[in-house]
């Protein structure tokens, strides 16, 4: 074979091993690319799956505050209450809701808890416009599970003749003053949920379901007999819906609500503090020398 023609096939033969070896390439890469893809999608679809999650854990929460806590509060011949036993029984329902749900969700059980939070930086808008609808629809449902399970002489007695669980202005009271306490107490509450998301309470979160039980039975008891203690504007909607009554309906979204804005800006901007790494290591640390000791 001529020399020409020998060095014509090696060229030849080489340029076809370049073209095999680039098209493995773009197929290795191919190979490379499709499971990132695929993690990709998957990692998209758990996050929708989570967040369905969350709404429908927020959901459950709030009819299970709206079932028990009311049903807590009936009170005709045959039941016997007051205003201390419905205390009591909406801050445990509040524990319960917030043991169950609150690794889910947070278990915010209120519209007025939800508004803190966004002002906070704890949630996004749309995250928070969901957690209002779970919210409200949850609400919804569990009173009506309560009518539909309690006979007609538990919601509706001479104790309550317009519904179990209005919450009422007192007679001797203003709109204004209604509102104003709503307002107040609310202020309280909010500034109990600041402090608990506060990053220096970061490694303070064990008892949390009981603190927020006993101050829900805290500010029942010292409110409850003026406007029933709302704080909660899907608390108050629903029995309201239920049951027609819209007698000074917006103190308990306007108190709530306002007193819920002012006091997480005031709490965000004035007292909040962001937490360097070092500090939470030493109050990790700080926490597992103390249990260790307890151990020994």
């Amino acid at each position: 074979m001529p020399v020409q023609q020998q060095h014509q096939s090696a060229a030849i033969g080489q340029q076809i091993k370049m073209g095999i070896e680039a098209v493995g390439g773009v197929a290795a890469t191919s190979a490379k690319q499709k499971p990132r893809s695929q993690s990709t999608c998957w990692f998209l679809q758990r996050r929708q799956l989570d967040n369905i999650s969350i709404v429908l854990a927020e959901m459950i929460a709030t009819a299970m505050l709206m079932f028990l806590g009311c049903m807590g509060c009936i009170e005709n011949s045959v039941f016997t209450n007051s205003n201390f036993q419905s205390a009591l029984n909406f801050g445990f329902v509040v524990l319960i809701c917030i043991q169950c749900f609150g690794c889910v969700c947070g278990a915010h059980l209120n519209p007025a808890v939800t508004l803190a939070s966004y002002v906070y930086n704890m949630i996004s808008l749309p995250m928070a416009l969901a957690y209002f609808v779970a919210q409200m629809v949850g609400a919804f449902i569990g009173y009506g599970l309560l009518k539909a399970v309690l006979p007609e002489n538990a919601i509706y007695s001479t104790s309550t003749p317009n519904g179990v669980c209005l919450t009422l202005l007192n007679s001797t009271l203003t709109s204004w003053q209604g509102m104003s306490i709503e307002f107040l107490i609310t202020c309280v509450l909010i500034s109990i949920c600041c402090g608990v998301w506060d990053p220096r309470n970061a490694t303070k979160q064990d008892s949390v379901p009981v603190r927020f039980g006993l101050a829900i039975a805290c500010l029942s008891l010292t409110a409850g007999q003026m406007t029933g203690a709302s704080m909660n504007p899907a608390r108050s909607f629903a029995p309201a819906i239920w049951n027609g009554v819209w007698a000074n309906h917006w103190i308990y979204w306007v108190g709530p609500m306002a007193g819920a804005l002012v006091t997480s800006l005031i709490y965000k901007h004035a007292f909040r503090r962001e937490v360097e790494d070092s500090e939470v290591d030493e109050a990790t640390m700080s926490t597992k020398r103390t249990s260790e000791a307890e151990l020994a």
